[in-house]
């Protein structure tokens, strides 16, 4: 399998440490992107990567290459320590750049795994940010490793390499699991938001082409007769409230 690792640290300290022992239960490639040395300018929010389609961002020709390896990768290790009870600037900024796969998801059948380390507090929090944040991107699976370093749970290889285990195991699984409701909210959401009379056009051409827009759901997803029956209702009530 090949995993593709993004490290939002900008030191190779308890993070990268905990990163290095999930390598050690997972079979495959890996390719490292240090954000760090990527050198991304900081995003200057002029919303063209949502508003006129991702090429138009200023900043493409750094941003895009990481996205294509996160595409073309079985799967996802994101980490990054805790700063400002939030993750780093570097990794913040680079969701900034990626803004538009929150109106565009298109890692359906993407899983990930979360590293999150701290020396005080926030890890949980931040755990909880990056996993809602790859669910809106559309990543169908997310494993999370949050750890207070200098406590009892500090770097529990143990812990960490139960955590590893189960993500490969479901990584070379290519099992791909229902969404959750929440997920599936926001799937009809920006699908209607497709579909209005005066949409954002990159939007409308993304849901188009893909064929997203004809779906209760990625097609790749099979979702249950409850889920089904929950989307079809949702997306109705979006028709009539948008």
């Amino acid at each position: 399998m090949k995993y593709v690792i993004i490290n939002g640290s900008p030191r190779k300290k308890n993070t990268w440490a905990v990163v290095k022992q999930v390598k050690k239960s997972l079979n495959g490639d890996f390719e490292e992107i240090h954000l760090i040395k990527e050198k991304i300018p900081p995003c200057n929010g002029c919303f063209k990567c949502i508003m006129e389609g991702e090429e138009k961002c200023p900043h493409y020709d750094i941003v895009n290459p990481i996205v294509e390896k996160m595409l073309n990768a079985d799967a996802i290790i994101m980490a990054s320590p805790v700063y400002a009870m939030n993750v780093t600037g570097l990794l913040k900024n680079f969701f900034d750049h990626t803004a538009y796969f929150y109106h565009r998801p298109a890692f359906f059948t993407k899983k990930a795994l979360v590293v999150v380390t701290t020396a005080g507090a926030g890890h949980n929090d931040t755990a909880k940010y990056m996993d809602e944040t790859l669910r809106h991107w559309g990543v169908n699976k997310v494993y999370k490793l949050a750890f207070r370093c200098g406590g009892k749970d500090s770097l529990d290889k143990k812990a960490i390499d139960k955590v590893a285990i189960k993500f490969r195991e479901d990584v070379e699984s290519e099992k791909l699991h229902s969404p959750k409701f929440m997920d599936i909210i926001f799937y009809d959401v920006w699908k209607r938001m497709a579909l209005v009379d005066d949409p954002i056009e990159a939007d409308k051409k993304y849901w188009q082409e893909t064929g997203l827009v004809n779906h209760d759901f990625a097609p790749e997803v099979k979702l249950g007769i409850i889920k089904k029956t929950f989307s079809k209702i949702m997306f109705a009530i979006l028709k009539r409230v948008m």
